[in-house]
């Protein structure tokens, strides 16, 4: 074959596979593409940031009790394998603010066990970041503070370079639970999201995120007065309209909710949606955890158009004992993202995981596609 006619063929067969329809088909089926955000499930893994304490530091968490430390005894993948490997489209960060830095870049293990502790998992100098100002990605100070990403700029940066490579993604929520209390063994008081830093949190997830990857309450609300009136009226948007899209949902239900919400019912002007009831003005995604007592609460809300996180297991429980009930009905319930701690196995444990049949990034939702 002529050298000219070969470099035609394989420019063809290379640009077959690079088009916007061959990149699409990653996570979007062929026929789906109308199907609306809330009209599927995905898999979701809670506290994503989260490594399990080190051993030295788990001894000193099981003085205080056996149940705490087996609680915390899971270990995620980094954010981006997490996405690329899993399927994971939605994930949970729990942030301290730290505006002049430092609270949190001694912890108390170190103290009592005779300085800082060797962590190759955490691929970074924690004690210098943890000095620097900004919010901080951990678990609870003192103890539990093993981090895949320590502050909420490199997650950010994390999230959107993983989006930049994969344009065509579903949509990714990510869920910011804020803490302003931890233990007193921690040796440090937190500082409470007063009004002045639930503004600045705003600004650091508007400036560390791209206009055309973010869509925030303003995006959903458009013409409408309310966000409740334009999921009722107009519903979440199509999922070929919300490729590459990166939300915020805050995970607080709390004083802390009520104060982001003040002078801002239905969220307008803010980064972040808000867990309310199905009445309030602000209704667009719920937190609602419990599958199992509050199974019709969750439906009722899918049937209504909104959106709804809820968790398949808690605690570490169900991957030692392999009891898939809370799992089970969390998918039956029709809650669009499903939070797990175990996306894979944990080898030490039952075979227990949270994935679709065949490692599928979704499936079609039976409840909200219900006639």
């Amino acid at each position: 074959m002529p050298l000219r006619n070969m470099i035609v063929l394989l420019f063809g067969v290379w640009s077959i596979w690079i088009t916007p329809e061959r990149l699409e088909s990653q996570d979007i089926l062929p026929g789906d593409e109308e199907l609306r955000w809330n009209q599927i499930q995905v898999i979701g893994t809670h506290n994503s940031y989260h490594l399990a304490p080190t051993p030295q530091v788990m001894e000193l968490i099981a003085l205080s009790g056996r149940d705490t430390a087996l609680s915390i005894d899971y270990t995620h993948a980094p954010l981006s394998q997490q996405f690329s490997n899993y399927g994971i489209r939605q994930i949970e960060l729990d942030l301290y603010a730290d505006p002049e830095g430092g609270l949190y870049s001694s912890p108390s293990a170190w103290k009592l066990l005779g300085g800082p502790i060797n962590d190759a998992r955490m691929t970074f100098d924690f004690a210098a970041i943890m000095r620097r100002p900004g919010f901080k990605i951990i678990h609870a100070p003192g103890f539990d503070y093993a981090t895949h990403v320590p502050t909420l700029e490199q997650a950010l940066e994390q999230i959107v370079a993983w989006s930049d490579a994969n344009p065509y993604h579903l949509p990714i929520l990510v869920l910011l639970e804020l803490k302003e209390s931890t233990s007193p063994l921690a040796g440090v008081k937190p500082l409470p999201f007063d009004d002045a830093m639930l503004d600045a949190l705003d600004q650091v997830l508007l400036q560390k995120t791209p206009m055309n990857k973010r869509w925030i309450p303003d995006d959903l609300r458009g013409d409408r007065a309310t966000l409740r009136e334009a999921i009722l009226k107009e519903g979440w948007p199509k999922l070929q309209e919300s490729k590459g899209k990166i939300l915020f949902a805050l995970d607080n239900t709390n004083g802390v909710r009520d104060r982001y919400l003040k002078d801002h019912t239905s969220l307008e002007g803010r980064a972040m949606f808000a867990s309310v009831d199905a009445e309030h003005p602000a209704a667009a995604w719920m937190k609602i955890n419990n599958p199992i007592a509050d199974f019709e609460r969750i439906q009722s809300a899918v049937r209504m158009g909104f959106l709804v996180r809820t968790r398949a297991d808690a605690d570490t429980r169900q991957a030692r004992t392999g009891d898939t009930a809370m799992r089970d009905r969390a998918i039956e319930s029709g809650a669009q993202f499903i939070s797990t701690d175990y996306p894979v196995p944990d080898e030490r444990f039952t075979d227990y995981r949270v994935q679709w049949p065949n490692d599928a990034v979704y499936r079609r939702n039976p409840v909200s596609l219900a006639p």
